[in-house]
């Protein structure tokens, strides 16, 4: 279900709390802009940076709040009789640990029913205080899809085929970054070879992994034949991966001395 069909409903149904996990929060800020475009609803949006921004108001005000607390404050002049308000908290987890913060958004979350004010916290993870979790709704912003992904490749490069096993392969070798990943991976695989090839989007997707230092992106290639010994679990990896197995493994724990092949084993 789309996000703005998703979020609709809830709004409709008065739940004052949104939470809206994302990793891309200006495309998540542009469909919620959308949505009140289309449904004609005020929004209103907050960060540390540039304060208190009324992107659509019928009753303008001028509050000049960089201070988180303050911006909650504001919510309840923004509110009108006849019409809905959302208003966008950016990166708000930061400020969740503040007890005056917590009280607010309390009061704020349940005036909000009556009122019809509602707070949107778009933000990267899920951080939410036990005095605010059963006020809160969480929703994810999901990643591009594979469509998504192959229109931001002919945008950029509109020449290229958009057909055939390379081209399956460039989108399977993106699908999982961000919008704004994707752009990067696809320019630098025509600065590079002035073609989409997916050499350069798997080489992003690295990087990508290598910045959290718990995982690392390995493309294939390498066979059991290569690994001397470990009988017993390569015939168990086979049995496991087996396409008629109707149960099927879900993983496997290695766990030796360092040098015993488990690095390779993965490979």
């Amino acid at each position: 279900m789309p996000l703005a069909t998703t979020l609709a409903e809830y709004i409709r149904a008065a739940f004052s709390g949104l939470y809206l996990e994302t990793q891309e929060p200006a495309e998540a800020l542009r469909e919620l802009a959308e949505l009140c475009r289309q449904e004609h609803w005020t929004l209103a949006t907050w960060d540390i940076d540039q304060g208190l921004q009324l992107l659509s108001s019928v009753n303008p005000v001028s509050v000049a709040a960089t201070d988180p607390l303050a911006a909650l404050r504001s919510l309840p002049a923004l509110a009108t009789p006849d019409r809905t308000t959302l208003f966008v908290l950016s990166n708000f987890h930061r400020f969740l640990n503040s007890a005056e913060i917590v009280q607010a958004l309390q009061h704020q979350l349940l005036a909000g029913k009556a009122t019809r004010t509602f707070v949107v916290i778009l933000a990267p993870t899920v951080q939410l205080p036990l005095e605010l979790e059963r006020q809160f709704v969480v929703l994810t912003h999901e990643l591009p899809h594979r469509e998504q992904l192959a229109q931001i490749a002919r945008d950029l490069a509109p020449d290229e085929s958009s057909s055939g096993a390379a081209w399956e392969s460039l989108l399977d070798a993106a699908a999982g970054l961000t919008r704004y990943e994707a752009e990067g991976a696809f320019a630098l695989s025509l600065a590079r070879h002035d073609a989409l090839r997916p050499e350069a989007v798997w080489e992003l997707k690295a990087q990508t992994l290598r910045k959290q230092n718990l995982l690392t992106l390995c493309r294939g290639g390498e066979t059991f034949g290569s690994l001397g010994g470990l009988a017993a679990l390569k015939e168990f990896c086979r049995r496991a991966l087996q396409p008629s197995r109707s149960v099927k493994a879900r993983g496997t724990l290695l766990l030796s001395p360092p040098g015993c092949g488990k690095s390779a084993f993965c490979r």
